[in-house]
């Protein structure tokens, strides 16, 4: 079955060659030059090699349609989010399909605020794309430049909300695996400003990936190899544009990406209370975390730009996804890798203990993430209608999909599962988290087996 073109609040995704064409290029161009009303518009890509042939041609469609594009070249997506803000533009284009295979690419895009588009606003976008691209005369076109300071930029607001001296002071050794992505140059050099000995794997920019491009721990091998043969304090991992974390202990093990935003809950409401905005696939560990400070936790669809909205409207301490997404608004309202980082290690430092210490410290729960490949409209909301009757004693959320929390079920209670459609890919996903491995694994079977 041929992927189709995947349109959502994440952005278009498609296969290079199959549904993302060179016309559907222009036509999201044209469309976001339109949007743009002529104005600034920042252009980043992540280092696959269809990046530079796609960015061309949207910096030169954006161009003849009278926009401004600043070029900032292979950077994490945060950095473009942070350089629309930091330049006042109208807008920015990431061209990155983040965890999707090499043969796929996508477009993100970006308000004014340097977050993405909403629903209402991926919406209209949408509907704009339908319309034919008004282009400029030739004494109107826009220009192109290219700026090679972003990164510094994007650093910069970083380190003003981390202690750098306390960090510096540990010497931390790290393995640091970034797969050959769009974080692996600047992880380098953040990490070397913050005194660290690093240790690069699958750092060099080729243009494909060495491993599966998702930090899931089955694709961390090599930098758990690394981790113990340079007995580093710690490996950090990174999908393609660096807007994920994932973590390897110092003993060569990974911890698992829904513990990258459980630490990072746990360090900044030590320090003070306040708000935490998560969305519903995220580990129940985060809110055993925030009972421990009385700090309320709100949960939202699937999709970061569902989580910023959240923390826009009532304001939040910290917030993020389960994937290894920290959205910290103390720098900007974006999954950030690099703002992962910076407080881990803060967290490792201040507190005088090692990452497998601090993990030990965490509520123990056990995740499975499964997905099942799908003919769109094949599922439908008959499905989830069954499922909430069917289990309608217990605590159910519809607001995407269904996930549903055991509090009667003898052999599922404490546990959760949560089932819906990607928003970035032809597939069907099933979460299922436990207290014990055996009851999430209970838990997933039950649900895959209705499911397939």
């Amino acid at each position: 079955m041929s992927a189709p073109l995947m349109k959502s609040v994440s952005g278009i995704r498609g296969i290079v060659g199959e549904s993302l064409t060179p016309e559907l290029v222009t036509s999201v161009a044209a469309a976001f030059a339109a949007y743009a009303n002529g104005g600034t518009v920042v252009v980043g890509r992540d280092s696959r090699c269809t990046g530079g042939a796609i960015a061309q041609c949207v910096s030169s469609v954006l161009a003849l349609a009278g926009c401004d594009v600043v070029d900032i070249g292979i950077v994490p997506t945060p950095t473009v989010q942070v350089m629309v803000e930091h330049l006042k533009a109208a807008g920015g284009i990431i061209i990155s399909a983040s965890h999707n295979p090499i043969e796929w690419n996508a477009f993100k895009l970006v308000n004014k605020t340097g977050t993405f588009l909403n629903a209402e606003e991926i919406a209209s976008f949408f509907e704009r794309m339908e319309r034919a691209g008004a282009y400029r005369r030739w004494d109107s076109v826009g220009s192109i430049t290219c700026r090679d300071d972003a990164g510094d930029i994007h650093m910069a607001r970083v380190r003003e909300v981390i202690n750098e001296r306390i960090i510096k002071r540990k010497k931390f050794s790290i393995a640091l695996d970034s797969v050959n992505g769009a974080g692996s140059i600047i992880t380098q050099t953040f990490l070397k400003k913050l005194g660290c000995a690093v240790h690069p794997v699958h750092c060099t920019i080729t243009g494909t990936f060495p491993r599966g491009a998702e930090p899931l721990p089955e694709n961390l091998k090599d930098l758990s190899r690394a981790v113990k043969r340079t007995k580093a304090h710690i490996g950090f991992a990174q999908d393609p544009d660096a807007d994920r974390l994932a973590i390897v202990d110092e003993r060569g093990r990974p911890i698992g990406e829904e513990n990258t935003i459980a630490l990072v809950v746990e360090h900044l409401l030590a320090r003070k209370k306040g708000r935490v905005v998560v969305n519903l696939s995220t580990t129940k560990a985060v809110d055993d975390v925030a009972a421990r400070y009385g700090a309320p936790v709100v949960r939202t669809r699937v999709g970061e730009i569902n989580v910023v909205d959240e923390m826009r409207r009532g304001g939040a301490r910290i917030g993020g996804e389960g994937n290894g997404g920290v959205i910290s608004p103390e720098v900007h309202l974006g999954r950030d890798s690099l703002v992962g980082i910076g407080y881990i290690l803060e967290m490792m430092a201040e507190r005088g203990k090692t990452i497998s210490e601090l993990v030990a410290d965490l509520p123990r729960y056990t995740m499975i993430k499964g997905k099942v490949e799908f003919r769109p409209g094949a599922i439908g909301a008959s499905f989830f209608d069954q499922l909430a009757e069917r289990y309608r004693g217990e605590r159910i959320t519809d607001i995407d999909g269904v996930r549903i929390d055991f509090e009667r079920d003898e052999a599922f209670r404490g546990g959760w599962v949560h089932l819906r459609a990607s928003n970035t890919e032809p597939i069907f996903r099933i979460i299922a988290e436990g207290r014990t491995k055996a009851q999430a694994e209970g838990l997933y079977a039950h649900f895959a087996a209705m499911v397939e």
